[in-house]
């Protein structure tokens, strides 16, 4: 059985630190988001995919995966290269180097490059608050 951060994990720390759950959701949804309609060059893209793919990706990366996601725009949206950024960043921040920033998405803009640290380290942040929440249930149940 899934265990959701909208269906489970926000309900729970709501219920534990009243409120706190707002605020996470609240910072989760404005990284997840936020967006300039741009992708390198291009103005005017919707990248609600690309984030998304990221944000899967990296839950992906400790375990947890959705049913209803199709893990085929994983491979699709993310080079070889992001993906071994995000792992690193996600598993073993200590090991990334400035190579490997500079190696992914060459043609982007720095502002995307730290947009995407900012949803791989809330998406980190998230699963690692749904293992922590899921104990609890389980605990309590």
């Amino acid at each position: 059985q899934d265990y959701t951060w909208e269906d489970h994990g926000y309900s729970l720390i709501n219920r534990l630190y009243p409120d706190v759950g707002q605020l996470l959701d609240e910072k989760f949804q404005v990284v997840y988001n936020l967006t300039y309609n741009t992708i390198a060059m291009h103005c005017g893209v919707d990248t609600s995919m690309l984030r998304r793919a990221i944000w899967n990706y990296v839950h992906c990366v400790f375990g947890i995966r959705y049913d209803d996601y199709n893990y085929g725009e994983v491979n699709q949206l993310l080079e070889r290269s992001l993906k071994i950024y995000i792992k690193t960043v996600a598993c073993y921040p200590e090991k990334t180097t400035k190579r490997m920033y500079t190696q992914f998405w060459r043609h982007f803009k720095h502002s995307e490059k730290v947009h995407v640290n900012l949803l791989l380290l809330e998406a980190r942040m998230q699963a690692a608050l749904l293992y922590a929440l899921r104990a609890v249930t389980r605990y309590m149940t």
